[in-house]
């Protein structure tokens, strides 16, 4: 079994961070993801809030910058699925798929996936038109109807990229107002491709090797109606990739990962950082914030162990 003073399972802007800041004080972490580097960041088409870059940045930008940075202080780097964190004598296992690895500490940095619907053809049509990233996937809807789910910021920001390409954009939201950012809103409602559809939910997604349609309950009238859509893209919140730690460290009722202000979970060797734990804000600036403060953290329980 491969031993190692730390482990980061995560590449994200948190595990990135935790990276730096692990590999500057001499741990030699590895970090573990299980796809491309960057988590969401990578597949959000312009940062405008995070400090430093005056006209924002693109996601793909700023990951690469944090990667390069990452490999030019010695963090090593792996791919694998990690299954489990568990304890063995005072130390973790984290265990994969073709990985075994003794660690002094653990920092889970996971991140959060797409919610999905739960209705009837979304898991089977995921893929053939259901997706969770119109960034990734617009180029599949390009001259096609297509509907976004949600009325939040990444709804409205998804909704305005996808009217770049779809010829008809409708925006199904449960409530009559969205909870997107103001600007973000008047920007949708600027889209003359946009249409509202207020006050809805889907309650199936319908077709047999793609997308041909998505039906539409009125939580006000009770009315049900199809609309006629080639692709459908979910944004009703995230939940979090928490499970690899679930049965050691404490959850809340959501299963976001409890910590406290140091990024400690209720295991003396794990810590938390970035979106999968619980916390009021979550974007790339908390994230790099709490990778950092976790990697100084894990630093001294290894260097007084």
């Amino acid at each position: 079994m491969e031993e190692r003073s730390i482990v980061i399972v995560g590449g994200g802007p948190a595990g990135l961070t935790a990276g730096i800041y692990a590999a500057r004080v001499g741990l030699r972490p590895l970090l573990i993801e299980r796809g491309a580097l960057g988590g969401k960041v990578r597949f959000t088409e312009r940062l405008e809030n995070f400090p430093g870059f005056s006209m924002g940045v693109e996601g793909h930008r700023l990951i690469a910058e944090m990667e390069g940075q990452a490999r030019r202080f010695g963090v090593e780097f792996t791919t694998a699925d990690i299954f489990e964190v568990k304890p063995i004598d005072e130390h973790l296992e984290v265990v994969g798929n073709g990985l075994r690895i003794r660690a002094e500490a653990v920092i889970v940095a996971t991140g959060t996936g797409p919610r999905p619907l739960g209705v009837p053809g979304e898991e089977r049509l995921r893929g053939k038109g259901v997706s969770y990233c119109a960034l990734s996937d617009a180029s599949l809807f390009r001259h096609r109807e297509v509907a976004v789910v949600g009325g939040g910021d990444s709804a409205v920001k998804e909704a305005l990229f996808l009217a770049r390409y779809a010829d008809r954009v409708y925006v199904i939201h449960r409530r009559d107002t969205l909870r997107a950012a103001q600007v973000l809103q008047e920007a949708a409602m600027a889209e003359p491709k946009i249409t509202f559809v207020w006050d809805s939910v889907v309650t199936e997604v319908l077709g047999s090797d793609w997308v041909e349609g998505v039906k539409v309950k009125n939580l006000k009238t009770g009315e049900e109606d199809c609309l006629e859509v080639s692709g459908l893209v979910v944004f009703i919140g995230n939940q979090p990739n928490s499970g690899l730690v679930g049965q050691i460290v404490e959850l809340d009722p959501h299963g976001f990962i409890l910590t406290n202000e140091e990024m400690r979970t209720s295991h003396p060797r794990i810590l938390a950082a970035g979106d999968v734990r619980r916390k009021r804000l979550r974007d790339a600036v908390t994230a790099v914030a709490d990778g950092a403060l976790a990697a100084t953290v894990a630093h001294g329980i290894i260097r007084h162990r």
